[in-house]
C-alpha cells in the first residue's frame, strides 16, 4: 500500500490521484461511494467524511492524517481542473465528476507506474483497509461500521485473516496451544 500511494505529484491530476488512493485505503470506501463524494461531504475540519452507501444509507467515516493532507493538496489544485459549477469532490479531465470506471482505470495505471507486481483495483484498497484494521484491533463490529456493512457475516467473509497468522497467535497465546505430538512425546 505504501508503494502505491507514494506517487510523485507535479500536475493537478497527480494530486487528485494521490488523494483518491489515500482515501480508498484510509477509509475503506466503496468505489461507488468515492465517486459520489461531493465537496460538501468533505468535513475536513471535523476529520470526517459524510458517505452515502448502499441503500442510500449515510455514515460518517474518519479521515486519517495522510489522507487529510492529500485531500488538502488536491483541493488547492481542484479549481484548475473542475468546471465552475461542479460539486463533485473529484473531477476528470473534462472538469466533471470522475466516473467509477475512470477511477478503476486510474488505480490500475498508477499501480503499474509504481511497479506493483499484480493487477490492482479499488476494491483491493478497501480489503487492505479492513484486513489491516481487523488484524491490529480485532474489533469486528467496529470494522463492520466503518465499512458500512449491514450484516456482520459480510464483514467476516470480507476481512478474512491469514490462517498462518491466526495459528501463530493461537500458539503464542492459548494456554493449551502446545501441539499434541509434543505432549505425547513428553508423556511416553
Amino acid at each position: 500500500m505504501t508503494q502505491l500511494v507514494q506517487l510523485p505529484c507535479q500536475e493537478p491530476v497527480d494530486y487528485r490521484d494521490r488523494a483518491i488512493l489515500e482515501l480508498l485505503y484510509a477509509t475503506g470506501l466503496r468505489l461507488s461511494e468515492l465517486a459520489a463524494l461531493n465537496l460538501s461531504d468533505l468535513r475536513r475540519h471535523q476529520g470526517i467524511l459524510k458517505v452515502t452507501g448502499k441503500g442510500s444509507k449515510q455514515r460518517q467515516v474518519m479521515i486519517g492524517r495522510q489522507a487529510d493532507q492529500a485531500i488538502q493538496a488536491w483541493l488547492k489544485k481542484r479549481d484548475v481542473m473542475a468546471a465552475e459549477d461542479e460539486i463533485a469532490a473529484f473531477v476528470g479531465s473534462r472538469g466533471r465528476r470522475f466516473s467509477q470506471r475512470s477511477i478503476q482505470r486510474m488505480v490500475q495505471q498508477r499501480a503499474i507506474k509504481q511497479g506493483m507486481p499484480r493487477h490492482v483495483h479499488p476494491h483491493m484498497l478497501r480489503h487492505a483497509f479492513a484486513s489491516h484494521l481487523l488484524a491490529s484491533s480485532g474489533d469486528l463490529r467496529a470494522v463492520q461500521d466503518l465499512l458500512g456493512h449491514a450484516d456482520i457475516n459480510t464483514t467476516q467473509i470480507y476481512t478474512h485473516l491469514d490462517y498462518q497468522h491466526l495459528a501463530q497467535v493461537y500458539d503464542q497465546t492459548h494456554p493449551r496451544a502446545q501441539r499434541p505430538s509434543a505432549t505425547l512425546n513428553q508423556e511416553t
